[in-house]
């Protein structure tokens, strides 16, 4: 079967493809204006034909950016009565407890947009105040009539029981069958009333536009007589049908980071690392995330725009520390002379200064490319010739002027600079979880990745890094490896052990309708489908909980033993103590449904043996490592050509089509049976 999957991210557009038993790779400039043109463009530079695919997936950054440029629809929130100021007072801590400049999120949605209707459901989802229906005829009319695009509807406890919220839903698509309408059960069927109507908000702001450019890439892939099916990446690690995805847009936040670190998870099991960190850096932003035995974990919960003033979404999520700091981070000097990089980046369009396009400001790429890492020549398989006078000016111009530096000075300082702030991605997915980075590996790998990783591993002291093939494209790769995968989850609230055994059945039988239905509506073969329940667990008087499997419901109504024991085991490991006569509680049941893909073809081509090309003649040029007057003898290497047992000795630049790794002095390289570069790093 042939496959394709394409990552969009703010930089460049990847592609990784099985074809005809052959794996095929492109990468391409990101078209901000028209995102759905670098798919195309990436296809065509595949050589892949549109009939003779299967399936293609696709990750895109189109949602988050819509949410961090806030360049959403303009979407009316409606609500039950008394609470419409919800969503603008969130929470009352303060994350930043020292910040000065600290502000709280601040809504997708104006309060003059958010209404109130008369309706009100119990926390049991009885009916304390029947649905209005003559008034929400008239807000219909009156929504029509300011232009509302999107609406997100949450009303009061309806995650228990959303009867009015499914009749308001009919009244307004009724009224307006253009209107993108978002309810809040359609989401997420849990309590918490502030993180529900952020992620509803979230859904609706983005809906507009995230569905034009599906449906826009959809029409254009069946106009190239695509006929296969066309999959989404969505943040929980599992892809979804592109009709789901246009329904559920906010599933997608971070559809594109998610596939590398799936990638990361299945290279570490097949190595045997039982414990490893995922660093994917790119032309935009870096991301990190820990991997056990294979696995990455799972968040029921995100902040999108940071943790303590962006948007909260309660929906699964892959657990990603993401910073702006990628190839294309703007360095920047603030009026006291200090050089900082990022959050801002250049982007695809214009770029780093040395792409030619006119930009004059100074990025990551920039500086490496002034200190000797990059080589001009050869960037993106010789594709784009990269201009170093133009990133020597505009160093000169940004950052070595203004601080009385020397351009190389600058540079190395840019360079330092973005390898500590991404070193901090990597200690709060490690040292802050309590595990120890001495007994982990990194995986990295995007298109800046590998020129990085070995001096992130050395400040915090992380012994070995592997660098994949097609480092360069790995998140795309990561997709022909996804699952497809849904989550659903019912808040059922009480003490283990005193649950109404009927009332826990009539849940489990819920979610297992719910999931039935999306398996058959998505098309998916009910034998491959996986049913797997979790309880939300936690001791009487906690917060927050922690999700344990559950093999049957009778575990929740009766002899809760081995649940009580399975908890305590892991709350031990995360927190280093159980309070073992404590009581439990239970706050949600959840369901993952997944299907393995059946064809593994990519799978198994990460451990295929490694045939390296024709020899090529190493190279030699000097490079600045840590003294900006004292440039080193450099040895260049084409990783292509490398053979199975290879050592490089560092330092030293291993050079391939779609990325770079720069081995320091002391560190060696070694090409593994498979054909991926090894790194054991001199700590």
């Amino acid at each position: 079967m042939n496959i394709v999957g394409v990552d969009i991210g703010g930089t460049f557009t990847d592609l990784v493809g099985c074809v005809d038993g052959r794996i095929v790779t492109s990468k391409t400039s990101t078209v901000p204006a028209d995102p759905a043109r670098g798919v195309a463009d990436s296809l065509a530079l595949a050589h892949c034909e549109m009939p003779a695919l299967a399936e293609l997936l696709h990750g895109s950054t189109i949602a988050i950016n819509t949410v961090l440029e806030r360049k959403g629809a303009r979407t009316a929130l409606i609500t039950t009565r008394g609470f419409r100021d919800t969503y603008a007072i969130g929470r009352g801590n303060r994350i930043e407890a020292f910040n000065l400049f600290f502000h709280r999120p601040k809504p997708l949605i104006p309060r003059e947009l958010t209404f109130e209707v008369t309706e009100r459901m119990n926390a049991q989802g009885a009916v304390l105040k029947p649905l209005d229906e003559a008034e929400m005829q008239a807000l219909a009319k009156a929504l029509a009539a300011q232009g509302i695009e999107a609406v997100a509807v949450c009303f009061l406890h309806a995650y228990a029981n959303p009867a009015h919220e499914r009749r308001l839903g009919e009244i307004l698509r009724t009224a307006n069958p253009k209107l993108f309408v978002t309810l809040s059960h359609e989401l997420v069927r849990e309590y918490r009333e502030y993180e529900r109507t952020s992620t509803t908000a979230l859904n609706a702001f983005i809906g507009p536009r995230v569905q034009t450019y599906l449906g826009r890439l959809e029409s254009h892939l069946r106009d190239e007589k695509f006929t296969g099916k066309l999959n989404i990446m969505r943040s929980n690690g599992g892809v979804m049908s592109v009709r789901l995805a246009q329904e559920q847009p906010v599933s997608m936040m971070e559809s594109g980071p998610v596939a590398g670190i799936i990638g990361a998870g299945r290279l570490a099991a097949l190595m045997g690392i039982g414990r490893c960190i995922g660093f994917d850096m790119g032309g935009t932003t870096a991301k990190a995330s820990l991997i056990t035995n294979g696995i990455p974990a799972i968040e029921d919960g995100y902040v999108i725009g940071g943790e303590a003033s962006g948007q909260p979404m309660q929906i699964p999520v892959v657990d990603i520390v993401e910073i702006g700091a990628g190839g294309g981070s703007i360095a920047w000097c603030d009026p006291t002379g200090g050089i900082h990089v990022g959050p801002k980046s250049a982007g695809a369009d214009p770029g780093p200064a040395a792409y030619g396009k006119g930009s004059t400001d100074p990025v990551v790429t920039d500086a490496n490319l002034v200190l000797g890492r990059i080589n001009a020549q050869r960037f993106l398989n010789g594709a784009m010739k990269l201009d170093v006078k133009a990133s020597e000016r505009a160093i000169e111009s940004k950052v070595a002027g203004p601080t009385k530096l020397g351009v190389t000075e600058a540079a190395l300082g840019i360079v330092q600079i973005a390898d500590a702030a991404m070193s901090l991605a990597v200690r709060a997915v490690s040292v802050k979880k309590g595990v120890d980075p001495r007994e982990t590996a990194m995986i990295a790998f995007g298109g800046a990745g590998p020129l990085h990783a070995v001096a992130i591993a050395k400040e915090i002291f992380i012994p070995r890094v592997i660098i994949p093939k097609v480092p360069g494209t790995f998140s795309a790769l990561g997709m022909l490896m996804a699952s497809w995968r849904q989550d659903f989850v019912r808040t059922l609230y009480g003490l283990l052990g005193s649950l109404n055994a009927k009332h826990v059945e009539a849940v489990f039988a819920e979610l297992a309708e719910a999931g039935k239905t999306q398996v058959a509506r998505d098309g998916i073969d009910a034998k491959t489908a996986n049913f797997s329940y979790l309880a939300d667990l936690r001791y009487v008087g906690q917060e927050h909980t922690i999700a344990i499997p559950v093999g049957d419901p009778a575990l929740l109504s009766g002899d809760f033993a081995t649940l009580r024991t399975a908890f305590d085991t892991e709350h031990e490991q995360r927190y280093g103590q159980a309070a073992t006569d404590e009581r439990l509680e239970i706050v949600n049941v959840r369901l993952v449904v997944t299907a393995a893909r059946l064809d593994t073809l990519a799978e198994r081509w990460l451990s295929e043996p490694w045939t390296p090309e024709p020899p090529v003649a190493d190279e030699w040029r000097d490079v600045i490592i840590d003294d900006p007057g004292k440039p080193v003898r450099t040895r260049i290497v084409w990783r292509p050509s490398l053979a199975v047992g290879a050592a490089v000795q560092g330092p030293a630049v291993i050079e391939e089509p779609n990325a770079t790794t720069f081995i320091h002095p002391g560190d060696v390289a070694t090409i593994s049976a498979a054909g991926h570069l090894i790194i054991d790093v001199k700590l």
